[in-house]
This record gives C-alpha cells, structure tokens and sequence, in this order.
C-alpha cells in the first residue's frame, strides 16, 4: 500500500480521551450539583428561613451543634443529613447501623439519640413552639428491612412539611419569629462567650 494512503489513527486517540474525560468530569460536576439543588429547593420550598450550623447550649452541659435548623409553618425544624450510598440497615433499637453498598460495608452510630438531644437543646430555648427533627438521608440510600423513626427522604420532607400556600403562611410564621429570634441570640451568646 502507499505510504500516503496509510492513516495513523493515534494522532486522533489523544484529542478524543480529552473529550472523553471532560465529559466525564461534567456529568459529575452535574449529579454533585444537582443533589446540592434538591436539597436546597427542598428547603427552600419547606422552610420560610434556615440557620446552618448553629451551635447553642445543651440541654445538658455544654453545647450542640446543629446543622440545619429550618423555620416552617408548623415550628421548628432540625435536619441532620446522611448522604450513604448503598443498603442502610437500622432499627431504633439498634445501636449501631450498618451500610453495605457495591464497594464496602461500613457501621456508624445510631443518628437518633443525637437528634433526640439535638430537639431538647432547642426545645430549651424555644419552650412553646413545636421542635421536630429528621434524619435525611439522601438519594443513594435504601431501607430493605424498614425505616427507623425520624428517618426521612427529600420528598418526605416536602410531604410532611411542605407549604402549598405560602402567602397564607406567613401568619403562622409571624407567631414562630420571636422564638426564631430567641434561638438566634442564644447561638451568639453561646458562641461568643
């Protein structure tokens, strides 16, 4: 054969892993991204105000932090978050739950008892306004023997907390704004003492 009919395809192999490889990157940046916006739609579409990474006195000695602590029409809200990936195993009577997924099994504490301090901190603070608290566990998590109390999805939250209407809300919200404020100043006081 002439040697100028003869094509070397691996001039052509370097330019095309590239892409390859870019497209790979961006299909990653958007699933990361897109997890990130659901959770941040679900609580913009549940709660009227968000406080993340709030740390006040415990109910015993000390003080506890919470991640997220939402405002809604029926109170307050924490939400501890859980992104597993895999099989979750757990009871409320267990003390420790197990995951199991395609590439490891791993056991963490029981999230419940954590929660559980977490509502009487606030509930310390707030006194007459309902404090509720979930376990969210993201997209990639699933319960085959049962789902333990307080555990929840993002569309579980949006089932149970969600506020179709609201403009008509904002009444309930106004009565819950003095408790807001009050665990507000109790987060600065704690953190700046």
């Amino acid at each position: 054969m002439p040697e100028f009919l003869q094509i070397d395809a691996r001039p052509w192999l370097i330019p095309v892993l590239a892409v390859l490889v870019l497209l790979l990157v961006w299909l990653l940046y958007r699933f990361i991204r897109g997890r990130k916006t659901s959770l941040r739609r679900v609580f913009k579409e549940i709660s009227f105000e968000r406080i993340e990474g709030l740390v006040i006195p415990s109910a015993d000695e000390g003080e506890i932090q919470i991640d997220n602590l939402l405002l809604t029409s029926q109170g307050l809200l924490i939400v501890d978050i859980k992104d597993v990936q895999g099989t979750v195993f757990g009871s409320d009577k267990m003390q420790d739950w197990a995951v199991i997924s395609d590439e490891r099994r791993y056991t963490f504490s029981n999230p419940q008892p954590m929660l559980y301090d977490r509502i009487a901190a606030v509930r310390q603070v707030v006194r007459q306004v309902p404090v509720a608290g979930r376990i969210l566990f993201l997209d990639g998590a699933e319960f085959t023997k049962g789902i333990p109390g307080l555990v929840c999805t993002l569309d579980d939250l949006v089932d149970e907390f969600g506020e179709p209407d609201k403009k008509a809300a904002r009444f309930k919200i106004e009565a819950f704004r003095p408790h807001w404020e009050l665990i507000q100043k109790a987060a600065i006081s704690s953190t700046s003492g």
